[in-house]
């Protein structure tokens, strides 16, 4: 070797974990780490050369220098293919390189490389080399896998002594660090003859005068070792063992072979025995919830509540008692429901957190696809385990909080229900041997601690929503928005955008006015996108040198954002005839909407429209015969049922709506309409109506309130059974708002009107 003349040179290096790059050979692979991803889309859009060294574990997530072996290989890039975040490229392999020093290592990692000189051939690498060919001719007549391009190149070329070397050593059928020894190996002669004693082992082995089967002893033991390590209950170890002999026996050329090694890595992955400690601290959970979220106060409450019994159970365990039960399986699965944007998921997250456990998520939107809870049988290739027991192995722990997300976005078609393939997993009385169609063997999901959302309850299949319970994530009020704002979401886009250090703050009014006039919403995923739009007009103000105000105004605010998106809904209106103000909930929150009445002469039709549901028009139908049977206190002429066509109209008629508590809203817009009396425009009303007139129970209570106080309402009518939700309805909103409690229509008219019907 010839050190003196070697090159060095600063490129980009990606590190590769399962295999090694030698050079002289072309090979196809895969990079889905950022850094890696990163890396060669750079070095792609240059002169497309990049670096690559084997890691030295293939469990590191981010390698560092010492992380990686010292010799690697120098490639070029040759095609390259992105799909699904991930980059598919051909690398051909050029020289070998000793890893010197890092230069960079955001945001990909720059090295100085020396790029090392291959030996000069003689006579007897030469003759190495031939020998070398020659067996590996007898090697594929015995049945060898390789590319035919790369066999006619070795056999009917005339390729040098190192590209023989080369190329045979990327085909041998031996593990990584013993193809890493070969790329080490920097004389050809040696590397030559290790590569033709590897090959002889394998001729042999093919020839049977080696150990029959498919499983060198070396990795009989090695994977006797991890099954052994992964302390399996009894029953799965037994069949770990069964497998491996099965393995063990299989002629080499048998395509299961592949398969059966898999579900083995599998088998040995699994977190059979590992959990993370279980540090129930009621106070300091009490804080991290208090730290990372602002209101929720009801949802706190009863994640403690839950984290307290985990606790009591604990110390039972720790002093003796119940020790026949499994103290960490939970009693009960928590459901968070909510509109989008109001804290579901990163909830989650605080509990992982204030448990110091392990967090996995898995979003279950679209699935309809019952393998992919349950996974799919052996027998189909590239079959998986399920999408739990990924997240399990992923996690390293059997007991971590683990995150469904979209509970209530479950599809169900012709390949099965996959709701029904989660009852098993959640439900406390069946978890302890959750059944997986890939491992085939009964794995104990007690200990996690699941965790479930979606935005509505309805769409959640019943016998799935009886495994869980639920606590409702109503939508912010202005004031929990300002807060939230002020305490965590300015901050945080601060540092997204890299100007915490530029002492920027923005006033109140102007908040507010990000608040009121350019969101309308439950959650605060709107009015963060609002705040980092405001910095980013910033920081091109910032970038480009010019000056801008350290104190963000509401005209600032005007200028970054554009005209005003909404304005308030109830301060513009006027008391109008044959019109009334409703109260809804969406699964995007609360939302007030409303009814219009028009009269024409007619024969006493009735038209809706407006996109109602079933329910909803037959509330309508229930508000109208009410009219038409009190024409008496009405003021009404008796025959005005068959002389006058009623349409019934709510706007946004794009938008589907349905259930019964408009009922209430549909009488009063009807009964203004027919007596000409206006509806006060600052009441706001919601509740079920019946042909006799009572004002019967609705749901969401909360979320209708903080819409109706959203949108500017003074007056609330509920029914009276509703008095006991107003415990829910935040203090602030109480302060606002004069609500009333209504039996009877007649209740609601003296209220909503703006004077009585005369009889």
């Amino acid at each position: 070797m010839n050190e003196d003349s070697n090159i060095k040179r600063v490129i980009p290096i990606v590190p590769i974990r399962g295999s090694v790059v030698f050079p002289n050979t072309d090979a196809v692979l895969t990079f889905g780490r950022k850094k890696s991803v990163t890396a060669v889309n750079a070095a792609f859009q240059t002169d497309k050369v990049i670096a690559i060294f084997t890691q030295k574990d293939a469990k590191t997530s981010d390698p560092q220098i010492d992380d990686l072996h010292k010799i690697g290989t120098i490639s070029v890039i040759t095609q390259m293919m992105s799909s699904d975040g991930e980059i598919h490229c051909v690398i051909k392999g050029q020289a070998r390189v000793k890893l010197d020093r890092i230069i960079e290592k955001d945001p990909y990692i720059t090295a100085e490389v020396e790029e090392l000189r291959e030996d000069s051939p003689t006579d007897e690498i030469r003759a190495f080399s031939n020998k070398l060919v020659e067996l590996f001719k007898k090697a594929i007549n015995l049945g060898k896998q390789a590319e035919v391009m790369t066999v006619m190149k070795l056999i009917s070329g005339s390729p040098e002594p190192n590209e023989v070397a080369d190329q045979i050593a990327s085909l041998l059928e031996i593990k990584v660090d013993e193809k890493q020894i070969l790329l080490d190996t920097l004389s050809l002669k040696t590397r030559l003859m290790k590569v033709l004693a590897h090959l002889t082992h394998e001729i042999e082995k093919e020839l049977g005068e080696d150990e029959f089967g498919d499983l060198s002893s070396e990795e009989s033991g090695g994977y006797k070792k991890r099954i052994k390590e992964a302390h399996m209950p009894k029953d799965v170890e037994e069949k770990a063992k069964k497998e491996l002999k099965r393995l063990s026996q299989m002629s080499p050329h048998n395509p299961e072979g592949g398969y059966l090694r898999n579900y083995l890595d599998w088998l040995c992955d699994m977190p059979w025995s590992k959990t993370t400690a279980n540090n129930v601290s009621i106070s300091n959970a009490e804080k991290v919830l208090e730290r990372d979220h602002y209101g929720l106060g009801k949802a706190k409450e009863r994640i403690l509540e839950y984290l307290a019994v985990m606790k009591i159970k604990k110390s039972r365990k720790l002093f003796g008692k119940d020790k026949k039960r499994n103290d960490d399986a939970q009693p009960t699965i928590l459901c968070f429901i909510g509109p989008p944007g109001v804290g579901k998921t990163s909830i989650g997250k605080s509990i992982a957190k204030a448990l110091k456990r392990k967090f996995v998520r898995i979003s279950l939107g679209g699935i309809r696809d019952e393998a992919e809870i349950r996974g799919h049988r052996r027998t189909y290739v590239g079959a998986l385990p399920g999408r739990i027991l990924q997240g399990i192995k992923n996690a390293g722990t059997k007991n971590p909080v683990f995150m469904l997300d979209e509970i209530d976005k479950i599809g169900a078609d012709f390949r099965g229900d996959p709701s029904s393939a989660l009852l098993e997993a959640l439900d406390p009385e069946q978890n302890s041997e959750f059944s997986d169609h890939y491992l085939e063997v009964p794995f104990d999901l007690s200990e996690v601690m699941f965790v479930a959302t979606g935005n509505m309850i309805e769409t959640i299949p019943v016998a799935l929503r009886d495994r869980m319970e639920i606590i409702n994530f109503p939508g912010y009020t202005q004031d929990e928005k300002y807060n939230i704002a002020e305490k965590f979401l300015w901050m945080k886009q601060l540092k997204l955008h890299g100007l915490d250090d530029k002492k920027l703050k923005l006033e109140k009014n102007a908040l507010n006015e990000i608040i009121e006039r350019y969101t309308r919403e439950s959650g605060v995923r709107n009015l963060e996108r609002n705040l980092a739009n405001v910095l980013r007009k910033i920081a091109k103000l910032v970038a480009e040198k010019k000056n801008y105000q350290q104190k963000i105004t509401m005209s600032d605010i005007r200028k970054y954002l554009g005209p005003q998106k909404f304005t308030s809904l109830i301060a513009e209106k006027k008391d109008e005839v044959g019109m009334s103000t409703g109260l809804a909930v969406t699964p995007a929150g609360g939302e007030i909407l409303f009814i219009e009445v028009s009269l024409m002469p007619g024969k006493g039709h009735l038209t809706l429209t407006g996109q109602l549901g079933d329910v909803m028009k037959e509330s309508a139908r229930a508000a109208f015969t009410w009219t038409r049977s009190h024409w008496q206190s009405l003021g009404l002429k008796k025959d005005f049922g068959q002389t006058t066509d009623v349409h019934i109209h709510v706007p946004e008629g794009a938008v589907p709506k349905d259930g019964p508590s408009a009922g209430v809203a549909i009488t009063t817009a009807l009964v203004s309409a027919l007596s000409k009396i206006p509806v006060k425009r600052e009441v706001g009303m919601t509740g079920e109506i019946t042909l006799r007139g009572r004002v019967l129970e609705i749901g969401g209570v909360k979320e209708k309130v903080i819409a109706g106080h959203r949108a500017g309402l003074k007056t609330i009518i509920l029914p009276k059974d509703n008095e006991k939700d107003m415990e829910d309805v935040p203090k602030a909103v109480k302060k606002d708002i004069k609500f009333v409690f209504a039996e009877n229509y007649s209740d609601v008219m003296k209220v909503a009107l703006t004077e009585a019907p005369k009889k």
